[in-house]
């Protein structure tokens, strides 16, 4: 029977929660995580990008990219959102980190798209949002086509939910 040993190594010196993969990759050798780092849980003070084959048999620091969202601004856990899902030649980090942050002072909440390719994981997009939304808790982001290419109700249903009771 083959044996193998598992070690715990520290990947910086943050500390880090709610760690997300690029979808594609999932099952497969990968590169990149990213991951977001803590405040009083469950909110974010921002999120940070690791490259864990730079990890030594010490541990060091992985962090290649990170973005801090400011004082009074918290997020939840971020979703990697791959630019070309279908494309197999994209690079494990061509894509785009999505979350929701919110200043408690205030009360602005907004929805934010950055580049995870980046160094600094640049803003690309945000849209102010007209209310307040939770910090979440596990969130999954997919794509249209997914969701076109799913049946939830048969065709003859007149898409009206029924009481079960």
């Amino acid at each position: 029977m083959l044996r193998q040993k598992v070690v715990r190594r520290p990947l910086c010196n943050e500390n880090l929660e709610f760690g997300v993969i690029n979808p594609t990759y999932a099952g497969k050798k990968n590169k990149y995580v990213y991951a977001g780092v803590a405040a009083q849980l469950p909110r974010m003070r921002g999120v940070t990008k690791l490259d864990v084959s730079r990890l030594t048999a010490d541990g060091g620091d992985c962090t290649v990219a990170s973005r801090l969202y400011g004082p009074g601004w918290y997020g939840g856990e971020a979703c990697f959102v791959p630019r070309e899902a279908d494309n197999p030649a994209a690079e494990e980090d061509d894509g785009f980190l999505v979350t929701y942050v919110h200043n408690e002072e205030s009360e602005e909440s907004w929805f934010v798209v950055m580049n995870a390719k980046s160094p600094t994981l640049d803003i690309v997009a945000r849209v102010r949002l007209p209310g307040r939304v939770p910090y979440g808790f596990h969130g999954l982001f997919v794509r249209e086509t997914a969701v076109n290419h799913e049946i939830f109700l048969p065709e003859s249903s007149s898409n009206q939910l029924e009481p079960i009771i």
